[in-house]
């Protein structure tokens, strides 16, 4: 059993230096404070490794660190009232300095490491390490107006800041992180009893038998304390810490082998690995936020280059991790992640495809993208959720092609395989499949399409923007053949949800006629395929009711719960002027659509493009709400 004296004495000698160095990293008292306990309370679950550590300070440290700047909103002390002058200056000017070099000079000077620990703990060289914390001291003596020697000095306001910091008991640390323990060992053991029970063997899965963590701390009987029973000269808790998952290990993450081993190249090499706190945090593609989860406990990404041999661009490619504190906030981590792609929202990316991944963790999409904007980019995205853990695998390549997409998916399962025998990880890979499924819903109105769907035009080089969705009053996606109405009443059945939007191109110096328009609406069944054989026959006929107009039926497809047709419509305005629209009309269930585009002169869609586009808005269909009963 591991000995609590001196873990109770490396708690409180250490407590108030990770605080202040925290706190300076931060600016965050209250998540500094709460980081540096679910840090200590980490530490005790795993103490007998730690304890055998040269430094158990240099364990903790990084666990407090990153969880404070997850938790830690953006320069608080600014609405903290009474704070000292010098402290609030001193804060602000750390704020000012990049995040590594903020690391290096509080490392430097409020942790007293050598500079070969320093380096190591901070993931550079001992030569890089030296440069960074000379620009971070001269930085931050610049912004406080104080030479440079004064540095220390200037951080000591910050430590009548936290002295008044109120601390959980020794023991109420190490209860929290026993119960952790316990649970860890007690789900474990409660999977391999009722294998156990069933089989009379222990039978595993083709992953392997995995506990998963229960996180809510599980007190041990008598372990209750009552508000303000504890003595008060050894600090009053505010209230029993949140365990804390470990923090994923950057062992767990994808290395440049096995990268190159799913897609090969010229040599893949690995770049940096980081927590996602520099900058602006957006590394990958299309990442639409610095986090999937900005309340998860964990974030790691990491980097790579592929260097092809002979003429071929140089490809990237990335890994994203991160931990939830529950299954649900991990789900929803899913969802975010893959809607980063889904809805890529880089001016001139469009979606070409969604792949299910099945095989893989316990849910997994993959998505292919292409950046029209030179150099032409294509991005293969996939993203798999293991327990709580959500990863997401990105790689890049200049042109229209991409590799192979059963590679890709066998790189997100290697992914998740790194990450599934954590405690908080779920499912393994067995044998990743892929099969086509319907683009995920995005949008304010997930079932009209959005920029995200739309093809290049032409020589165009400006994106497409659309207007708000609104509810339609007019359907300017129907001609003058079929004048197709997607309000009021049709066969004794009313239309429902009826929504309209159009997208152009601004500043593509295009004709005023240019654009493209979408209206959607839902009726009951029997309606919906009337109203599809109505307009099939008004287009049929138009020609024979307008000389002056020319339709050609580019593709018309019936089934039991779908129907497409696309034609291409040329009307005479005058002896010397004609327009062309190219008109798609579709069905699915209840949900009915049309879709108007009127190109430009060098502004058309490449062959094949608006059909894929058609097909792409009865996907989205499916998003369509059904139409309300009568009554």
């Amino acid at each position: 059993m591991a000995d609590p004296t001196d873990f109770d004495a490396f708690y409180k000698d250490a407590r108030a230096r990770l605080l202040l160095q925290t706190y300076a990293l931060t600016g965050d008292l209250a998540a500094s404070r709460s980081a540096v306990r679910d840090a200590f309370v980490a530490a005790w679950h795993h103490w007998r490794k730690v304890s055998r550590s040269a430094d158990p300070e240099a364990w903790v440290r990084p666990v407090a660190w990153s969880h404070a700047l997850r938790r830690h909103t953006t320069r608080p002390f600014h609405k903290e009232k009474g704070l000292d002058p010098e402290a609030a200056a001193t804060l602000e000017a750390l704020a000012g300095l990049p995040l590594l070099q903020r690391r290096v000079l509080l490392l430097a000077h409020l942790a007293s490491l050598s500079m070969t620990d320093l380096a190591r703990e901070v993931g550079i060289p001992p030569a890089d390490a030296e440069r960074e914390l000379q620009s971070a001291t001269a930085r931050f003596g610049l912004l406080r107006d104080l030479p440079t020697p004064l540095v220390r000095t200037a951080l000591e306001p910050l430590a009548e800041v936290v002295a008044e910091a109120r601390w959980p008991r020794p023991t109420i640390v190490r209860r929290t992180g026993a119960a952790r323990r316990r649970t860890h060992t007690g789900v474990g053991a409660a999977l391999v009893v009722g294998a156990l029970l069933v089989t009379g063997t222990l039978v595993t899965d083709t992953a392997g038998v995995r506990p998963t963590l229960q996180r809510d701390a599980v007190a041990a009987p008598g372990d209750s304390v009552a508000p303000g029973a504890e003595n008060p000269t050894d600090d009053t808790p505010t209230g029993s810490p949140t365990p804390e998952p470990e923090p994923l290990e950057a062992a767990a993450l994808l290395g440049a082998e096995d990268v190159a081993a799913r897609l090969p190249g010229g040599g893949w090499r690995e770049g940096a690995t980081t927590d996602g706190t520099e900058g602006d945090g957006l590394v990958l593609p299309c990442q639409g936020a610095r986090y999937a989860d900005p309340e998860g406990t964990v974030a790691l990404v990491r980097a790579f280059r592929d260097r092809p041999r002979g003429q071929e661009a140089p490809r990237s490619a990335w890994q994203l991790a991160e931990s939830s504190r529950t299954d649900r906030a991990a789900r929803a981590a899913y969802d975010g992640a893959a809607g980063w792609f889904a809805g890529c929202d880089e001016p001139r990316a469009q979606l070409i495809s969604t792949q299910r991944v099945d095989g893989v963790g316990d849910e997994a999409v993959l998505l292919v993208l292409r950046d029209w904007a030179a150099p032409t980019r294509t991005v293969v995205a996939g993203v798999a959720r293991t327990g709580r853990i959500v990863t997401v695998t990105a790689s890049q390549r200049r042109g229209t092609s991409a590799d192979d997409l059963l590679d890709q998916a066998r790189l997100l399962g290697g992914a998740v395989d790194g990450l599934c025998d954590l405690t908080d990880g779920g499912a393994c890979t067995t044998r990743a499949r892929l099969s086509p499924a319907d683009a995920l819903p995005v949008g304010e109105v997930p079932s009209l399409l959005s920029a995200v769907d739309l093809p290049p035009v032409g020589s165009v080089t400006r994106p497409w923007v659309g207007t708000e969705p609104e509810r339609a009053r007019d359907n300017d996606a129907a001609t003058r053949c079929d004048q197709t109405s997607f309000v009021g009443d049709f066969r004794g059945a009313r239309f429902n949800d009826s929504r309209t939007r159009t997208f152009l191109v601004p500043g593509g110096r295009l004709p005023t006629s240019f654009g493209l328009t979408q209206t959607v609406g839902s009726l009951p069944v029997p309606q919906a395929r009337a109203l599809v054989e109505q307009v099939r026959s008004r287009m049929a006929s138009c020609a024979d009711r307008d000389l002056g107009t020319d339709v050609v039926t580019v593709t018309s497809q019936t089934g039991p719960e779908r129907s497409l047709d696309v034609w291409d419509v040329t009307v005479d305005v005058s002896d010397d002027t004609s327009v062309r629209f190219v008109v798609a009309l579709l069905r699915r269930g209840t949900a009915v659509s049309q879709i108007g585009f009127v190109p430009g002169p060098d502004a058309t869609m490449a062959g094949g493009a608006f059909l894929a586009l058609a097909e792409r808005a009865a996907e989205r269909l499916a998003e369509q709400p059904a139409p309300r009963r009568a009554g």
